[in-house]
């Protein structure tokens, strides 16, 4: 309890100073990337795209604003959520206890991109997580959440790709990746089209324009 109550006060603090002091305001729409401590299963994300300066990010949610009060909503294992920002920035630190998360916008012209984003992401809300990241079902993972919420004219922002499940390098699957799809009895979707994390941070639509810490094996400028 004593260290979950010191990292709710860390991640208070980080959002205080994010903005007022520092001079830096979260604004709905933002995209913000993390990297997630969740063992195994983050790592196997991390592994196949790297992010943002080489970033490991393994998860990604849109700030909203709800009761006066920015939350996040994201595809979690519970299915699509609105989670209060401060519980999302308290789920993995750096050495420094900063929440290891950046903040990604549209670049200037696009406000009217954002507006009918946050309309399109609450449209989700309770639909089931998807585990087997399958772009064409009525379930939702976090990347396909920000894909399906962004449009400019009834044209997706951001692209999809094949998606790879090897590590990079390699010819052959993430040894974790082939347990994980095992264990949902389902092949592997290698080359199927999809996003995540990393890819989205590196798109050229956005801009990162703020760390509130630094995710692991990230070079910042």
């Amino acid at each position: 309890m004593l260290r979950i109550g010191f990292s709710f006060l860390v991640a208070t603090l980080v959002l205080l100073s994010c903005n007022k002091g520092s001079g830096f305001e979260l604004k709905e729409g933002d995209i913000l990337f993390q990297d997630l401590d969740c063992g195994v299963y983050c790592e196997s994300i991390e592994t196949v795209t790297l992010g943002y300066n080489g970033a490991n990010l393994s998860h990604c949610g849109i700030v909203v604003m709800e009761g006066g009060r920015p939350h996040v909503i994201e595809a979690i294992s519970k299915g699509v959520s609105l989670t209060a920002l401060d519980s999302f920035l308290v789920r993995s630190s750096d050495k420094s206890g900063k929440p290891k998360v950046l903040v990604g916008r549209l670049k200037k012209g696009n406000e009217f991109i954002v507006e009918n984003a946050i309309v399109e992401s609450r449209k989700h809300l309770g639909k089931d997580y998807d585990p087997v990241y399958d772009i064409e079902n009525d379930k939702m993972y976090c990347s396909e959440l920000v894909y399906f919420s962004f449009k400019d004219q009834g044209e997706f922002l951001f692209n999809l790709n094949p998606m790879t499940f090897k590590a990079l390098g390699s010819d052959s699957t993430f040894a974790d990746w082939q347990t994980y799809f095992d264990d949902l009895q389902q092949p592997v979707p290698e080359g199927k089209p999809g996003l995540n994390p990393g890819s989205i941070s590196l798109s050229d639509q956005i801009e990162i324009v703020y760390q509130f810490g630094s995710p692991d094996g990230m070079e910042w400028e």
